[in-house]
């Protein structure tokens, strides 16, 4: 017999404490308080009476999940918090200088000029974590109801319209069993409810596929990107100071790049990021980023700096024509668990901030008219294809795409789209979903064990580059470990015969967080799949690129997880 549970209404609910939920909750309190001012002055209208509004937030705190680059574009946030600066909003500094290189194994071809789209002059430096908290108290302050560690695990629905979602139940034992300390979730019933769980979000990644929101659509396509923050000597790499790369340690046949960005207190911001879609089978983004910072010239910005924090996660980088439809009876979805992002310009804050605006003001006429269907939601939908984010999407829509046959047939390819406003021998490059890129070890390698060389083993000294459990620590991760395993996968005998054979277990390798292991008995020489959830970062690489889909992740009890504070 199922438990029991309560069962909270509210009218507003958005579902991640992400830039975009946080953008959207706090446009939203902003508008209906205009609203209802507007009324009470002699405006057309009704006032909209205690509009409950509420948000979900797996993570122990705001922030604790939030990472990116990052560099922000400031004109959605001008629109967002006009005196942003007055409220001390924590922007580490404004872009003053930029380099754009190409790395070889042992040095760089600086561009003499910078590309337009990676010129950042009157951009900002900042720390996505930091943001995301600082939004959170001024949504607070406002009056919308902040849940951190609950985690969202299931979409109600209600005569095929969506009805709110259901929080996980807590005190669940690894078999299964419930501890002395059960508590069943909560289902949280809402007019509306606003998806934005980030990257590869659980919910929505179910309710797309539940809904055929992607029907016709490219399916979406991602990157790891692998993140330290270090404190480094004083004048070593100015704040505001930018630089990104292309090539090395990545090859010419794996789309990404790599990226330094000077922050205040002599911290500076590096990371690499690793396209989903390359077809290595030993392809490990975390051990790329260790190579990164050994070239000479990012090993002499770091040389007796100290590591402060490390984080990874993926950003969806399809484009346009990977965007699902954004509403449905009941709900919409906004930011990166929409595909929202810029590849070319490696940047979603901005885009994931007014995705969660532009929802509000929809919300907004929604409430007033008291109609909460797709066709009322839908004018979101083209409210945002119509406003600047929809446009910059358009420009790029085939960015990524134009590197499916590597670096230089790619930038070949997207500087003709760059003068082209996109197009580049026809209207839509078609891709396919990051899993299926992956070739066999024998095909790549041209055998069963490739060595070391082949596959650009390092050392790890422990000072310069870490081992993934190191580095695990770094990112203050915990979880409850007597709790079932987060990361599901329902076919063990597919990892212990096809994709070891074929595969070599990728998983072990793609992970950043050395989630997953391959243990060999000694005496049998049978292997056991040993799952180290508790390392998990959140970033749903696995989910995103095991070659048989046979990994599913989904989110553990509330809390767990990550715990960013400069990310």
């Amino acid at each position: 017999m199922e438990d029991e549970r309560d069962v909270m209404e509210v009218d507003v609910l958005f579902v991640g404490g992400g830039i975009a939920c946080l953008s959207g909750a706090l446009h939203l309190a902003n508008l209906i308080q205009n609203h209802n001012r507007k009324v009470e002055e002699g405006g057309e209208g009704k006032k909209l009476e205690e509009v409950m509004i509420a948000l979900l937030e797996k993570g122990t705190d705001i922030g604790a999940h939030s990472i990116s680059g990052a560099i922000m574009d400031p004109i959605a946030l001008k629109e967002l918090v006009p005196d942003f600066i007055d409220k001390d909003a924590p922007l580490e500094c404004e872009i003053t200088k930029e380099e754009v290189c190409l790395l070889t194994k042992n040095g760089r071809i600086r561009s003499p000029v910078t590309p337009p789209p990676l010129n950042n002059h009157g951009n900002y430096i900042v720390s996505l974590s930091k943001l995301a908290h600082w939004l959170g108290t001024l949504v607070e302050e406002i009056g919308v109801d902040i849940f951190p560690g609950f985690s969202a695990t299931e979409t109600l629905y209600e005569d095929g319209k969506v009805l709110g979602v259901r929080t996980g139940d807590k005190g669940i034992g690894p078999d299964g069993e419930r501890k002395p300390n059960f508590e069943p979730g909560i289902d949280l019933h809402a007019k509306v409810t606003v998806f934005g769980e980030g990257s590869r979000g659980s919910l929505a990644k179910e309710l797309i596929k539940k809904l055929g929101l992607d029907e016709g659509r490219n399916p979406q396509t991602y990157v790891c990107g692998v993140k330290e923050v270090w404190e480094v000597p004083e004048g070593r790499f100015e704040p505001g100071r930018v630089f990104h790369s292309m090539g090395y340690p990545l090859k010419s046949d794996t789309y990404g790049g790599g990226f330094v960005y000077g922050m205040k207190n002599n911290m500076v911001s590096l990371g690499l990021l690793t396209g989903l879609d390359a077809d290595d089978p030993y392809l490990d983004p975390h051990l790329e980023f260790q190579k990164f910072k050994l070239h000479p010239y990012i090993s002499e910005i770091i040389k007796a700096g100290t590591i402060v924090q490390y984080g990874a996660k993926t950003a969806p980088v399809g484009g346009y024509f990977s965007v699902p439809k954004l509403a449905f009876d009941g709900g919409v979805i906004v930011g990166d668990s929409a595909s929202l992002f810029i590849s070319q310009k490696i940047k979603g804050i901005h885009i994931a901030m007014k995705s969660g605006m532009l929802a509000a003001e929809t919300i907004l006429d929604s409430l007033i008219k008291d109609d909460f269907s797709a066709t009322q939601l839908q004018g979101y939908e083209k409210a945002l294809l119509d406003s600047y984010i929809g446009k910059e999407l358009k420009r790029v829509r085939n960015f990524h795409q134009a590197f499916q046959k590597g670096l230089w047939i790619g930038l070949i390819k997207a500087g003709f789209q760059y003068i082209l406003g996109g197009r580049i021998l026809k209207g839509r490059l078609s891709t396919e979903p990051d899993y299926v890129h992956r070739k066999k070890v024998i095909e790549y390698y041209g055998t069963d064990s490739p060595t070391d060389e082949q596959r650009g083993i390092v050392k790890f000294d422990g000072k310069t580059t870490f081992d993934k459990e190191s580095d695990v620590y770094y990112s203050g991760t915990t979880h409850e470990e007597q709790q079932p395993p987060h990361l599901k996968i329902p076919d063990l005998n597919i990892c212990y015969t096809t994709c070891r054979d074929e595969y070599q277990n990728p998983c072990t390798r793609f992970c950043p967080a050395n989630v997953y292991e391959m243990e060999i008995n000694e005496e049998t020489g049978k292997p056991t799949l040993k799952l180290n959830f508790s390392n998990c970062v959140h970033c749903k690489t696995c989910d995103i690129k095991d070659p048989f889909e046979n990994i599913t992740w989904v989110p553990p009890e509330g809390g767990g997880g990550p715990k960013y504070t400069v990310l």
